[in-house]
């Protein structure tokens, strides 16, 4: 996997909306918070758009990214906001100067596509905080994102739960936003899951939803030739009238009992404040014990 380079004071960050519109968003804090690392900011033409929930027509969120890939100027494009969108402008794009030049593409929740379409054509990408989560962000989660995009290894160490599955393994780390994931499945942009560690999080899904999904990534295969799996942040699950009868890390495990990995649950990452960054296509050992579960990055 290719690593974009790493950034230096005085390069320059653009932000962009590749899905949701942007337009009361307040990106004051993280255009502070970059300036205090030494970067310099780019606004793109995205965060003005309008187009009802998106922000701006598929063609124009297109032309905006497009312009901050292909600007060697630019170090990084940091995706302002997710919700949905990104997949709808994904086939407009263009990677062949980004293969030439790369540079780190950092977001999470729909951004999942990017960093899954860029899996598939070599090259590592930041699933971390976005723009308008700054704010409400935690000081973990910043400094990560920091460490992330100055070329500074990760290394995270947490309290080991209940459900975990102990073990030791090493292998790449893919994945995001479950709910994505699934909706790839059987595109060009899906992942090749074998001998990968597999990262999952979601927001705001029905359980039967979840399982659903699952499901449909044990049957597709994408489970069989894991090393591991880490599970982030399942966050406001929602039920129906008559209960599923498992949360959303008891589905997890009932698909993955007859797997022989370890397995990592309540990982600091995805739909809430502690959102640690994760380079996605980083080889990591990841090692579970009944105490302490820890994810290094080489």
């Amino acid at each position: 996997m290719i690593t974009p380079p790493s950034l230096q004071k005085g390069d320059t960050v653009a932000l962009v909306a590749t899905a949701r519109k942007s337009l009361d968003a307040n990106l004051k804090p993280a255009i502070d918070l970059l300036e205090s690392w030494g970067l310099e900011v780019v606004i793109g033409q995205s965060i003005r758009l309008d187009n009802h929930q998106l922000a701006g027509t598929d063609t124009e969120r297109a032309a905006d990214f497009q312009q901050q890939l292909d600007n060697p100027n630019i170090k990084a494009i940091w995706c302002v906001k997710g919700g949905y969108g990104t997949v709808r402008m994904l086939d407009l794009l263009d990677f062949s100067g980004f293969q030439k030049n790369p540079k780190w593409i950092v977001g999470f929740s729909d951004i999942t596509v990017l960093h899954n379409h860029l899996h598939t054509l070599g090259f590592k990408s930041i699933h971390a905080v976005m723009p308008v989560t700054v704010p409400s962000a935690s000081p973990q989660a910043i400094e990560s994102l920091r460490l992330s995009l100055f070329g500074h290894k990760l290394a995270y160490h947490i309290v080991s739960e209940s459900k975990n599955k102990i073990g030791s393994a090493t292998g790449q780390i893919v994945g995001g936003n479950l709910s994505i994931l699934y909706s790839l499945l059987g595109s060009e942009s899906a992942i090749n899951c074998k001998d990968k560690i597999l990262f999952l999080e979601d927001l705001d899904e029905y359980l039967y939803h979840i399982d659903r999904m699952m499901m449909n990534l044990k049957r597709n295969g994408c489970l069989d030739n894991l090393k591991g799996i880490v599970v982030g942040s399942m966050t406001k699950m929602r039920d129906n009238t008559i209960p599923w009868g498992k949360n959303a890390e008891a589905i997890i495990e009932e698909h993955t009992q007859e797997y022989a990995i370890p397995i990592m649950y309540h990982f600091p990452a995805g739909h809430l404040r502690d959102n640690r960054a994760l380079i996605l296509g980083s080889t990591v050992t990841i090692t579970v014990t009944d105490q302490t579960s820890t994810l290094l990055f080489e």
